[in-house]
C-alpha cells in the first residue's frame, strides 16, 4: 500500500513515516503544498494524508486542484484545526475523511484501512478487463476470452498489467510506471520497465489476444487493440 504524506513539520512527518513503515505502508513525504500537488498528480497512491496548513500552497487548494484534475485518490485531511466549519470546508472540497491533531496513531491506521477498503469495494471491479483479456481480483492469472488461454503473472508483471488495464487506451510514461511499481525511492531504471513490458508482450502473444502494448516514442506505453 503506497501513501503520500503532505506535511511541513519535519519531526512529526519523519516519526509518522517511520510508524507507517512499521505498519507496512510505503510512504512518500512532500514538505509543502506545491510538492504535494506534484506528487499527488502522479496518481500512483492508494491514499493521501494531507495537512491543511502548508507553505507555498495550503492543503485545501491542493485538494481542490487534485479533484479538478480528476485525481480520485482517497484523501485524509490532517490538521490542528478543530472547528466544525473547517471540517465542513475540507469535506466539501473533496476530502474523504478528517482527523484532528493530536491523535492516536491507531485511529489513523483504522481510518486509512477504512478509506482503502472503501476504495476497493466501490472502485475496483471484481473483473478487470480490456477487449478480450481480463484478470480476476486476487488472482495472478491473465485470461483471454477469445482463445480460452491463461497465463500466470509474477509480482511485478501483475502490478504492471493491472496498471495498464486500469489505464487502457491512455499513454503511461516510463516515469509513471517506475513510480507506481517501484516507488520514488528506487534505483530502478528505464530498462527495468522495458524488461517487464517485454515479458508481458510475450505472454500476450501466447494468449493469442487482439490486445497489445504499444510503444509511443518518447512518451511511454499504451494498452491497445
Amino acid at each position: 500500500m503506497r501513501l503520500l504524506l503532505v506535511e511541513d513539520e519535519e519531526g512529526f512527518a519523519e516519526a509518522l513515516c517511520t510508524s507507517l513503515k512499521m505498519e507496512h505502508y510505503i510512504t512518500d513525504w512532500a514538505k509543502d503544498g506545491e510538492e504535494g500537488l506534484t506528487f499527488g498528480l502522479s496518481d500512483v497512491y492508494d491514499a493521501i494524508i494531507l495537512d491543511i496548513m502548508l507553505p507555498k500552497m495550503n492543503g485545501l487548494d491542493v485538494l481542490r486542484k487534485l479533484r479538478e484534475q480528476n485525481i480520485q485518490t482517497p484523501v485524509l485531511l490532517l490538521t490542528a484545526k478543530s472547528e466544525l466549519n473547517d471540517k465542513i470546508t475540507g469535506l466539501d472540497s473533496g476530502a474523504d475523511d478528517y482527523l484532528t491533531k493530536p491523535f492516536h496513531r491507531e485511529e489513523l491506521y483504522a481510518r486509512l484501512r477504512a478509506l482503502t477498503r472503501r476504495q476497493t469495494d466501490t472502485a475496483t471491479p471484481q473483473q478487470l478487463s480490456y477487449s478480450d483479456i481480463y484478470m480476476l481480483q486476487g488472482s495472478n492469472e491473465l485470461y483471454c476470452k477469445t482463445s480460452g488461454n491463461s497465463m500466470p503473472l509474477n509480482g511485478k508483471e501483475y502490478q504492471l498489467m493491472e496498471y495498464l488495464l486500469r489505464n487502457a487506451g491512455q499513454i503511461i510514461s516510463r516515469e509513471q510506471i517506475i513510480e507506481k511499481i517501484w516507488g520514488y525511492d528506487t534505483d530502478a531504471e528505464y530498462n527495468n520497465v522495458e524488461v517487464y513490458i517485454s515479458f508481458l508482450r510475450k505472454k500476450l502473444t501466447f494468449l493469442k489476444t487482439t490486445v497489445s502494448i504499444q510503444t509511443i516514442r518518447k512518451l511511454g506505453y499504451k494498452l491497445t487493440e
